[in-house]
């Protein structure tokens, strides 16, 4: 029995920091989260290749049936330039989207304690605990702060002003498409199978995955796409992440928001570089968005009664499908720490900062390696994935 219920604040409602809150209060925390968005996070139809501690938390509580909250493979393909098959292996792993994990675990939680429009804004600690502040007013005393506010996070900017993120050197065209505008055929082909074709400058990949309809919460299932493309720092990327207001974006390009010019060009680009189908299903997208890769490292997790997890501690590039992972992966190692610690906090941020620190070093690492491969034309056709989180294949679902 834990000696005492640490009243925790979780910073960030998103998939890392939910999974945290859920853990840490089964753990006999007393948890709040307080997210900045002042809607339901949505995830612009993000597809998640799963790992088993991704969805840990349903499978340990029998709360969710992951059949209907994912989508299965039966093929792993490679695509030529003609858009013939040139290798195909069996596909162990199940697809989802970030809106229907985030639904999932958002159900789990107490809902008068997920608190939305709640930006911290800043945060003080002592030896006893540590003063909140919000940027509504709002202030919080706590005995841990979890920050989970993700690639861009303001608290990593405090706590390691040094670990800034680092542009890859190329961005991700991303998009979905469903059958009614892809057409029964090219959608069963595709469907059916995580699709690579690798070119001498970038890839493009495409898997299926379930998306949850915001009026009815069907769910159905469409066809997620990226397409990375190696584009330098300078004044292009500067365009291309300028949005239809003039805003230029840090991180992303929002569906909806890319300029129409952009648009065309990519659908340009696509008839003249990609497999006729795979050109298809950037022609089908009506509004395709963008991400910029990054790189982010911290040399520490653990600060007192304040830790950083997931994205707000390293931010690896998508190539290893680890991300969603090793924010899970993060949160469940806390909540076993501070049950073993018996409830002190700062002791069980030290025994659990060591792990988590190696963990995102292996993973950032095995991610840049697998990211240079892709962009530089030196994947080999056929190879096996790098998806896993402590090592290629443990993302295997049965």
């Amino acid at each position: 029995m834990m000696g005492s219920r640490p009243r925790t604040v979780v910073m960030g409602g998103s998939l890392g920091g939910l999974t945290a809150a859920l853990t840490l209060r089964d753990a006999g925390c007393e948890v709040e989260v307080y997210e900045r968005s002042r809607t339901p996070l949505v995830g612009q139809g993000a597809g998640i290749v799963l790992h088993p501690v991704t969805v840990r938390y349903f499978t340990e509580n029998a709360i969710l049936d992951i059949s209907r909250a994912s989508v299965t493979a039966r093929w792993v393909r490679y695509m030529g330039r003609a858009g013939d098959i040139i290798d195909e292996k069996r596909c162990p792993y199940r697809f989802s989207s970030f809106n229907a994990l985030y639904q999932g675990l958002l159900d789990c939680f107490d809902a008068d304690r997920y608190h939305l429009g709640e930006a911290i804004v800043s945060f003080e600690q002592d030896d006893d605990g540590v003063n909140i502040q919000c940027a509504s007013g709002r202030n919080e005393r706590a005995d841990l702060l979890v920050c989970a506010d993700g690639i861009r996070s303001t608290a990593r900017r405090r706590l390691q002003p040094d670990a800034a993120l680092e542009y890859a050197g190329y961005i991700a065209w991303r998009g979905t498409v469903d059958e009614a505008e892809l057409g029964s055929n090219l959608f069963s082909f595709l469907r059916d199978a995580i699709t690579y074709h690798i070119m001498p400058d970038g890839h493009f990949l495409t898997y299926p995955i379930p998306v949850v309809d915001g009026a009815s919460g069907l769910v159905h299932p469409c066809i997620n796409w990226l397409w990375y493309r190696n584009i330098p720092k300078g004044p292009e990327l500067d365009d291309l992440v300028t949005d239809r207001d003039g805003v230029a974006r840090e991180a992303s390009v929002s569906p909806g928001m890319v300029q129409e010019r952009h648009r065309a060009q990519l659908l340009a680009d696509a008839a003249a570089l990609l497999p006729p189908p795979l050109a298809e299903v950037t022609r089908g997208t009506a509004r395709p968005f963008i991400q910029l890769i990054f790189d982010c490292a911290v040399s520490r997790m653990a600060f007192g009664r304040v830790c950083l997890i997931g994205d707000a501690a390293f931010v690896a590039r998508p190539h290893a499908a680890a991300g969603s992972a090793k924010a899970a992966e993060d949160a469940w190692k806390l909540s076993e720490a501070i049950k073993e610690a018996n409830g002190d906090v700062v002791t069980a941020l030290r025994s659990w900062e060591a792990g988590q620190l190696l963990l995102g070093q292996q993973v950032l690492a095995r991610t840049r390696e697998a990211g240079r491969r892709f962009q530089d034309g030196t994947w080999p056709v056929g190879a096996a994935l790098s998806f896993g989180l402590y090592t290629v294949g443990d993302s295997t679902m049965s």
